[in-house]
């Protein structure tokens, strides 16, 4: 799930060892609870990947992501965080991020569609979002979910102990660039564990506005870039939680938890494995 940074929990829980700045290491017995929590998420996008069809709500994915997630021993993260009123977070098209599922909300052919969720597992959460081209979808909106999925791997390929923060963002945003698309620049990655949204934010863009953090073994982080087809900048919508872009433009975005390793990475919510 993909936040506001100023809304992020200001003091994760102290039992865990952390690393400078707050930023938590996991200790091998979470991290083993953390693949539990994450293999949750990736079983429920991928189920919902192949059960989505025109003429579905996203009431309906809803209701199904919330009953798989209980079905398998967890609770959904989102459903109750800062008020919000459901278990996944359903975009269509324009819409960027937060859109509350609605059984208004009927899924077409050539709609690309986000669903994000989240599971809490025995202390700790996982989080992921896929996009999904629902039928055939016109060849920009196909390049659109491409390149946004490529530009998660950009950044995840860069994630092993010893690299920096700005390394995930400087990969993802010369990705995205080189193709033609914006990256959203209000919402970042996150760390995860025993809080949704933990330190540190993990930005998809070069920036100075927060430390540049040198990536640690241990640590579990939220990777997640949006990738708009036309303008970058974006508004919220009367329910105070849909994000769509200014111009209507179309949005896509890919989301993995990712664990720090010594010699690289481990995808956490890998749906190849589940």
């Amino acid at each position: 799930m993909n936040i506001l940074t100023n809304l992020l929990p200001k003091s994760p829980t102290p039992r865990v060892k952390r690393q400078r700045r707050g930023v938590e290491i996991k200790s091998p017995q979470e991290i083993e609870i953390m693949r539990r929590s994450t293999a949750i998420v990736a079983t429920v996008l991928k189920e919902i990947e192949a059960l989505v069809e025109p003429g579905m709500t996203t009431a309906d994915l809803d209701a199904y992501a919330e009953k798989r997630i209980r079905e398998m021993g967890a609770t959904p993260s989102f459903k109750g965080y800062h008020g919000f009123p459901a278990s996944i977070c359903a975009c269509i098209n324009e819409e960027v991020v937060h859109g509350i599922p609605s059984r208004k909300k009927v899924i077409r052919r050539g709609d690309v569609l986000k669903v994000d969720t989240g599971a809490y597992y025995e202390g700790f959460h996982g989080d992921s979002c896929i996009t999904i081209a629902v039928g055939e979808v016109n060849p920009a909106a196909a390049k659109l979910i491409r390149v946004a999925e490529e530009t998660l791997f950009k950044g995840i390929e860069q994630v092993k102990a010893g690299k920096y923060l700005l390394d995930i963002a400087g990969a993802i945003q010369d990705h995205a660039e080189a193709n033609g698309f914006k990256i959203v620049e209000e919402f970042t990655g996150h760390g995860v564990g025993r809080n949704l949204h933990e330190e540190p934010s993990v930005f998809n863009f070069r920036t100075h506005e927060l430390p540049n953090v040198r990536l640690k073994a241990g640590m579990t982080l939220a990777i997640e870039p949006i990738l708009n087809a036309g303008s970058k900048h974006t508004r919220t919508l009367s329910d105070r939680w849909t994000v769509v872009t200014v111009d209507r433009s179309l949005s896509a975005q890919f989301e993995h938890t990712v664990l720090v390793t010594e010699d690289g990475y481990e995808i956490l919510t890998d749906r190849s494995k589940v």
